[in-house]
């Protein structure tokens, strides 16, 4: 059986044609044997799962989707989703890849949308464990519509970046997190910015889709069949901590083979989980189906481990470089191949002592399938990346854009603050003055006139410099 600090993650993306039009779901798939469903909580992505995906891998193949509108997941075309269009939605990824039935985890929102899904579709999950499970009155249903879920717009002075790190830090202080009042205190109270930062970013990630999936198990009705209904068993447990905790309480008389427990701590949560749904699996899985115009290669050298995410067609001539602190999907889609740099986007890491020789090579490592290429362009700074790839083999061009090179690159690279995430969130207003100040002066940090750089009025809105 593998080790789960060995176990590796891939990540794919599949397209997904309806009546009302296509849309891109993003997916992590980790280990082998019988087929795991993995639902995330509303406004999180799959990533969430990675910890248990490397653990639970050594029992099942791990299957977790960003849900519409969340992660890198496109959001569903309509304008007030309900709970059971998150549930059609999974319905229809499980079919686009090739997944007939699979056991299935879900976790509070993810439990209730995978709840809705169990119950209409009988036999598309051999078992269902719900990691809390909602039960609102109307009452609660009431509050949640006039105060849970604002709108999440950008603000010209970033004023939204300050609003959303107290968000998500204080709703492990009050639940509610805006009902701040002694009998709502929560017992996991934190300032732990790493704990903070994963969840900021995914609400960044969804925008103002963030509201949808909360706001469809916010205003949704239990989805608990009668007691003499006859289905797969569904099992619904949480841990003392948790503010779904107080919900088995309103748990009404469950079908036969149905079960509820409450643990004491996480990790005796994920143990009882995991044994029931080891209870009744499903069969592993076939080869599952992904997209070929867009993925993720898995790149090994002495300075990085991990993924490069890529798009484009597989018979492009051209590789298209971003530039330094963005990201691919800021590029034109204009037939070339491009690739989110190491660090960047939705790519691992890369070890930040890595020379321009390790950074050659993993890109020419995550490039080494795309035969066709021969031609490599790099934006800004990245045209030095670019001239390095040129001298391969795989090349015999490079170009720039918009190549503004300083002529002292030491100075520029020191004056890149460290946006390691802190208490305050400063971090974040960090990044938005160094975009903002960018659309008007090169470089960035010397804002002088003489610096200026012409700009066009129309493109300067908050939301193109989210």
């Amino acid at each position: 059986m593998a080790d789960w600090c060995t176990m590796k993650i891939s990540r794919h993306y599949i397209t997904i044609n309806t009546a009302k039009g296509a849309r891109r779901v993003h997916y992590r798939v980790c280990g082998s044997g019988p087929a795991l469903l993995m639902i995330h909580q509303s406004p999180r992505s799959g990533a969430e799962y990675e910890r248990l995906m490397l653990q639970w891998g050594n029992e099942f193949t791990c299957i977790a989707p960003d849900s519409p509108g969340y992660g890198n997941s496109d959001p569903l075309n309509n304008p007030d989703p309900k709970l059971a269009d998150f549930a059609d939605a999974v319905v229809e990824f499980m079919d686009a890849i090739g997944l007939a039935s699979a056991g299935c985890y879900g976790f509070h929102s993810g439990g209730a949308i995978a709840m809705n899904l169990h119950v209409r579709y009988p036999g598309r999950f051999t078992v269902l464990v719900s990691g809390g499970y909602p039960i609102w009155s109307d009452e609660e249903k009431a509050m949640f519509a006039s105060s849970y879920l604002p709108r999440f717009l950008p603000q010209i002075y970033g004023d939204h970046l300050t609003w959303l790190w107290g968000r998500m830090l204080e709703q492990t202080w009050f639940f509610p997190w805006f009902d701040r009042r002694n009998e709502n205190r929560m017992t996991v109270a934190h300032q732990d910015p790493t704990k903070a930062a994963p969840g900021i970013a995914e609400v960044l990630d969804a925008g103002d889709n963030y509201r949808f999936g909360y706001n469809a198990v916010l205003q949704a009705d239990s989805d608990i069949p009668p007691a003499d209904t006859k289905c797969a068993p569904v099992h619904i447990a949480t841990y003392k901590a948790d503010p779904l905790a107080r919900q088995l309480n309103r748990l009404p008389q469950l079908p036969e083979g149905w079960s509820f427990s409450l643990a004491e701590n996480p990790p005796e949560f994920e143990a009882w989980a995991l044994g029931k749904l080891l209870e009744n699996v499903a069969p592993a899985p076939a080869r599952l189906n992904q997209d070929s115009s867009a993925g993720f290669v898995a790149v090994t050298n002495a300075k990085f481990d991990g993924l490069i995410h890529w798009s484009g067609p597989k018979n492009a001539t051209t590789l298209t470089l971003h530039g330094p602190g963005r990201a691919m999907e800021l590029l034109v889609a204009d037939g070339s191949l491009r690739i989110d740099l190491p660090g960047h986007g939705l790519s691992s890491d890369i070890d930040p002592s890595a020379s321009l020789a390790d950074w050659v090579d993993v890109i020419s490592q995550a490039i080494a399938s795309f035969e066709n290429l021969n031609c490599v362009s790099g934006e800004g700074i990245s045209a030095l990346l670019a001239l390095a790839l040129s001298a391969t083999d795989k090349f015999s061009c490079a170009c720039g854009i918009n190549a503004h090179i300083p002529v002292d690159i030491d100075h520029w690279i020191a004056e890149v603050p460290d946006f390691t995430p802190d208490r305050f969130g400063a971090y974040l207003t960090r990044a938005w003055r160094i975009v903002r100040a960018g659309r008007y002066f090169w470089p960035w940090f010397d804002v002088k006139h003489g610096n200026d750089i012409t700009f066009d009025p129309a493109e300067q809105t908050p939301e193109s410099m989210a």
